[in-house]
């Protein structure tokens, strides 16, 4: 039976929520999944005590649900952080950031000891970089980054109009290779004026939960 992404991404949502410890402080990412999410802890408030935000939307609307927001600095180390992703691969490895938020999510995923990333099917690719990948970057090193991206092998464009919750802008990378995601993840961040990019190779998930039209299909 065919069923829609939006099913297919509450059906991951939902079973996310299964690997939420009573009573924690979790982190919680951004993007229409993880919306989903929040709904779904909207009416199970008891689950846990708080939230980490990884960005300002993803406050916003916690603070709609009346789900306690807490800071991190505030938290020490979390247990889980639940995301979502805009590719993600056999391996666990990630591109995000399409909402923007890509360097507040790889700092709580980073302060949590599981990541759990919940997708639907259409983000499960072979290879990393069939989407654009995103780049955070300081304003005045704009077209300095974007000309070390070049030599790279990367068609840069600038996210025009767009700013991040840390006052930076974005620039979304397509044809890069990313056969090595981890090395060139680190490559990326070595350009002076990045800030982060959305390669989650080096943290990537633990856990990787699919909704499909068959179902939920896990890979850890």
């Amino acid at each position: 039976m065919h069923v829609t992404q939006d099913e297919k991404k509450r059906r991951a949502a939902e079973a996310a929520i299964e690997h939420i410890e009573a009573g924690a402080v979790i982190g919680l990412g951004s993007g229409t999944t993880v919306n989903l999410l929040i709904e779904i802890l909207a009416g199970a408030k008891h689950r846990i005590e708080g939230a980490v935000a990884s960005s300002q939307a993803t406050e916003a609307r916690l603070k709609e649900h009346r789900i306690p927001v807490v800071d991190l600095n505030h938290t020490g180390g979390l247990a889980l952080y639940i995301d979502g992703a805009d590719e993600a691969t056999q391996h666990l490895q990630l591109i995000k950031g399409g909402g923007g938020a890509l360097t507040r999510e790889k700092i709580v995923a980073a302060a949590s000891r599981r990541f759990l990333c919940i997708v639907d099917d259409s983000k499960l690719v072979d290879v990393l970089g069939r989407y654009p990948l995103p780049i955070e970057v300081l304003p005045m090193a704009r077209s300095y980054v974007a000309r070390e991206l070049v030599k790279l092998g990367g068609q840069p464009q600038w996210r025009s109009g767009y700013i991040t919750d840390n006052g930076n802008v974005i620039l979304d990378v397509r044809s890069l290779s990313l056969l090595d995601p981890a090395k060139m993840e680190a490559e990326i961040n070595h350009i002076a004026g990045v800030v982060s990019n959305g390669i989650f190779a080096r943290r990537p998930a633990d856990l990787l939960i699919i909704g499909t039209d068959a179902g939920v299909k896990t890979l850890s």
